[in-house]
């Protein structure tokens, strides 16, 4: 971890100021506020806070930042917030090292041709969606994102894929790594092994998706099932960390480029995750910056969760209004629907008790035979309404209702 509240690297350009919108209009100058809004909370809205020592100017944080060799910034992926966050960070870290590369936990590896038309300009936003293919590997409204992808292409920022197939980490958590073979792993070595303290952070995660329905006493961090949920876990952060680590190496002859992973925060907490996989590959000057919602407990803010956290508002859906519905959930094709793979924690589908491995095989009486059906029905479903969707678990079908929250006014 760094510690910002040294005393070196104490420098950061007039030029950060502009960029981040401080002075963007002449008349601003005129119009200041009395003093900064008052906050009784342990990450003030607008701050940065060192975990286990206090508040540190931006300045700081971004020069010291800078000199790292792989930046990580964590997220919450529907929090808009988090996402505005990002793209401030990514304007003052760009001010600082010119020189960047920005890798998206968002695409697989198989769409990287994509991003690489995007940035040199060859594709329209829509087009750029359906050559990543948005829809399916990430299927979340793509404006929350939009913002960094046009950073990047605007300031000609080289994109990465960081992610591996769905499928293979969910082929993994079901077989262990070796049960997977060697042409199927995507190029992955072997992770390293994690933390005691990451599998006690893991342990209550599996709790909520375990999928032999055992009493929640009855699970150990023995039980076969929780060994091979790690391997997945572990897997999805080597994958993100082998890309980075390839684009640290990779620069030697063009410069060093300062390398920034975007990523859900749950791989960059406490340096359980990718940091942990970067030092196992040799990358040892890691820096870890999350977005900290400011209702957040501070029980959870000790020394070490991250180098350096910034005050931002909690998630409000309704103050963020999507394209389209969601259901909230990650998918694949097979078993005679669609197999869920993944339920997001505080949505649609959560609330409507689907659970991984369920598989649909209809939504408001369409059957579920290709991957686009289960979106083009979601995408129908108008605000406040009910959408029937029946399902097989452990081979018994049901039906649930998946309630879409009404818009408020």
């Amino acid at each position: 971890m760094v510690n910002f509240l040294d005393n070196r690297g104490n420098r950061i350009l007039g030029l950060v100021v502009m960029v981040l919108g401080l002075a963007m209009n002449p008349a601003y100058a005129m119009i200041t506020p009395s003093k900064k809004p008052v906050s009784n909370r342990c990450v003030p809205l607008g701050d940065w806070v060192v975990p286990g020592s206090g508040k540190v100017s931006q300045q700081q944080v971004i020069a010291r930042a800078a000199e790292a060799e792989v930046v990580l910034l964590g997220e919450t992926h529907v929090n808009a917030d988090h996402h505005r966050w990002q793209l401030q960070t990514l304007t003052a870290l760009h001010a600082q090292r010119p020189n960047m590369v920005i890798g998206f936990e968002m695409f697989p590896r198989r769409v990287q041709g994509a991003l690489d038309r995007w940035v040199a300009g060859e594709l329209t936003e829509q087009e750029f969606l359906r050559a990543s293919d948005w829809n399916h590997v990430w299927n979340t409204d793509p404006n929350l994102y939009l913002p960094l992808f046009h950073f990047a292409r605007m300031n000609r920022i080289p994109m990465l894929a960081l992610n591996i197939e769905t499928k293979l980490r969910r082929q993994v958590a079901e077989k262990g790594f070796y049960g997977v073979s060697l042409e199927e792993r995507e190029g992955l070595t072997r992770p390293a092994e994690p933390s005691q303290a990451y599998l006690d952070y893991l342990m209550p995660i599996y709790k909520q998706h375990d999928r032999k329905n055992k009493p929640a006493g009855e699970i150990s961090q023995h039980d076969p099932d929780f060994r091979r949920f790690i391997d997945g876990q572990l897997l999805w952060d080597r994958a993100m960390a082998q890309v980075l680590q390839q684009a640290v190496n990779d620069s030697v002859a063009s410069g060093k480029p300062l390398v920034v992973g975007v990523m859900g925060s749950g791989h960059v907490l406490h340096g359980f995750g990718v940091p942990h996989q970067l030092h196992d590959l040799g990358i040892k000057n890691v820096s870890a910056l999350l977005p900290w919602d400011n209702d957040k407990s501070c029980k959870q803010l000790v020394a070490g969760v991250a180098d350096a956290v910034f005050g931002v508002l909690p998630h409000v859906p309704e103050l963020f209004r999507p394209q389209f519905q969601r259901l909230g959930i990650r998918y694949e094709m097979g078993r005679g629907g669609a197999v869920v793979l993944q339920v997001e924690k505080n949505s649609v589908a959560e609330a409507a008790n689907l659970m991984d491995s369920d598989v649909i095989v209809e939504m408001a009486g369409v059957s579920i035979k290709a991957t686009d059906d289960v979106i083009n029905v979601v995408k129908r479903q108008a605000p406040g309404t009910w959408l029937p969707i029946k399902i097989k678990r452990d081979n018994q079908d049901m039906e649930i209702i998946a309630k879409f929250p009404p818009i408020k006014t």
